[in-house]
């Protein structure tokens, strides 16, 4: 689906390149910019130094002259505002939004077509969107914070409604961990483990045997919910190992 990222008569040009940096992170490279302060916006150093490599976005994106100009292939337009208004369109949380608008679990009714294209419209950091604009989108997004201070940087603000975004989507693939993950051992192996760690907290004066209360139960239902993998069994059964050889070694 195409996903395109609107900026409206930004006044800063280090925010243009924050908001490329955020879409970068999310997977998005769809940014156009209407009647920026800066005809030169994206070549500028500040724009550069911000987009902290996303460069391949700001050579990208396109700069128009009006919204108009912004919304070739986009069926379906979210503004971003804080305040809600009392006329237009619903204003919504991003998550809310998003699940209605791709036919998921919301209170609201589901679109009834599934869009071809959604943007995302900023307005200036000064002003905000204009009302003119905002009644022209299907949904007023406002993303939830502390009510008694609501104030977002322009780029943070991106970066939260593309994330949103790109977890309705599907989001991406957790990284693979760098430690390959073991099979916890078997009972046998347990229980030959808590066998030699018995004999060892015996060998320490740890454990009674004429008393035991329920010690070694406690500890089966420990290594159960920790379940160790063969190596740690090893390294368990070779501290009970030292331990045994050091209480020997104290009686000789």
């Amino acid at each position: 689906m195409r996903s395109r990222f609107i900026l409206i008569q930004t006044s800063h040009a280090g925010n243009v390149g924050g908001v490329a940096r955020a879409m970068k992170v999310m997977g998005f490279d769809d940014l156009v910019l209407v009647e920026p302060r800066w005809p030169n916006v994206l070549r500028r150093e500040e724009t550069i130094q911000r987009a902290s490599g996303a460069n391949d976005v700001l050579e990208k994106a396109r700069i128009v002259a009006t919204l108009d100009e912004a919304l070739d292939g986009i069926d379906h337009l979210c503004a971003t505002a804080m305040t809600p208004r009392d006329f237009g369109p619903p204003t919504r949380s991003p998550r809310e939004h998003f699940a209605s608008l791709l036919g998921g679990p919301s209170p609201h009714a589901a679109s009834p077509q599934r869009p071809g294209g959604v943007a995302f419209l900023f307005g200036s950091e000064r002003f905000g969107m204009r009302n003119e604009d905002v009644y022209r989108c299907h949904a007023c997004l406002s993303i939830p914070t502390a009510p008694s201070f609501g104030s977002l940087n322009l780029a943070a603000a991106v970066q939260l409604i593309a994330y949103d975004w790109r977890l309705a989507l599907g989001g991406f693939d957790a990284p693979a961990s760098g430690t390959p993950e073991r099979a916890p051992a078997d009972a046998q192996a347990l229980a030959g483990m808590l066998q030699h760690l018995e004999q060892a907290l015996v060998a320490v004066d740890f454990l009674d045997p004429a008393a035991p209360k329920k010690l070694m139960p406690r500890l089966n239902q420990l290594f159960n919910r920790a379940a160790p993998s063969e190596d740690e069994i090893h390294i368990l059964r070779g501290v009970a190992k030292a331990m045994l050889q050091v209480a020997d070694q104290a009686k000789r």
